[in-house]
């Protein structure tokens, strides 16, 4: 096999690993100071499972029997972030219990408030591959 091809073979693949970030400073440890919270990757196959679960078929209005398709950003953001989510561990029942919740996708939701859950979508996502806006604008302009 050529030295090209086996760079591609999956033992030799880097694997990208998992990174900690403080999404909220409100949740501390017994020490005082803010909890982190683990993120890993995903892949593009599960990825695109979570984005088709969360397009649904709306009536164009005025157009009989004719629909588009539309992506329920929020559904699709919680789902990504509650998959790539390794600790706290959203899908413990006890911590959706105490929250009042019965999915993931919920609890992370109901855990955080608006700016912390768009921060922590925001680094769910980079930790994915996904650039910032001002990286794609600097690209841009290269």
């Amino acid at each position: 096999m050529s030295n090209t091809l086996s760079a591609f073979l999956r033992p030799n693949v880097e694997q990208v690993p998992n990174i900690k970030i403080v999404a909220s400073t409100r949740f501390k440890g017994e020490d005082g100071k803010p909890m982190e919270w683990e993120i890993r990757c995903i892949s593009a196959d599960e990825y695109a499972r979570i984005r088709g679960g969360c397009i649904r078929q709306v009536p164009v209005p005025g157009k009989k029997n004719q629909y588009s398709q539309q992506l329920d950003t929020y559904s699709f953001q919680a789902k990504v972030v509650a998959r790539c989510t390794v600790f706290p561990d959203l899908g413990n029942a006890e911590l959706q219990d105490s929250w009042g919740v019965t999915t993931p996708e919920a609890l992370v939701g109901a855990m955080l408030i608006g700016g912390e859950f768009d921060d922590y979508v925001t680094a769910v996502f980079q930790a994915n591959g996904f650039k910032r806006d001002d990286e794609l604008v600097e690209e841009a302009k290269n």
